[in-house]
């Protein structure tokens, strides 16, 4: 992996905000953090023991070592996702990154179309593909900003 870890911090703490205490996303799930669907994605044994009783909430610091765990493993999932993954742009490669830590692996696999569109290296369509779907609809701001860095490969 080589990137900024804390530049993809700072990106994703933009785009989710960050919660220090549990709290129940809009889907109904319990969330913590910068994003980190408990239910869905529950804590390891090595992250139980740096946070303790998360229940009655965690540090800055305790998010930021579960956004870094979240940005790893959303990282490895584009790999996995997207044939050609290492030879995109850094911001290329950050925007489906957001993608995998927002949507997840099976969210992001159901991108059909985009992913084929990517992986020809053709960026307007990949960005056209992206922007119709459910996820531009619930999150249009962050859809829009995403879309745009895959078709550009500029994050602004």
């Amino acid at each position: 992996m080589s990137f900024d870890m804390n530049i993809w911090i700072d990106r994703l703490v933009e785009h989710e905000g960050m919660v220090l205490m549990p709290y129940k996303c809009p889907l109904g799930k319990l969330t913590i953090g910068v994003g980190r669907n408990l239910e869905d994605n529950p804590l390891n044994a090595e992250e139980k023991r740096a946070l303790g009783d998360y229940m009655r909430g965690i540090t800055i610091n305790g998010a930021k070592m579960l956004l870094r765990n979240d940005i790893k493993r959303a990282y490895g999932e584009a790999k996995k996702l997207f044939k050609g993954f290492d030879e995109l742009n850094y911001d290329r490669k950050y925007a489906l990154v957001d993608m995998c830590f927002q949507l997840g692996y099976k969210g992001v696999a159901k991108f059909r179309n985009m992913r084929k569109a990517i992986e020809a290296k053709d960026f307007e369509k990949a960005h056209k593909a992206c922007l119709c779907s459910l996820y531009a609809k619930q999150t249009p701001k962050r859809a829009e900003r995403i879309a745009e860095v895959i078709r550009t490969g500029v994050w602004k």
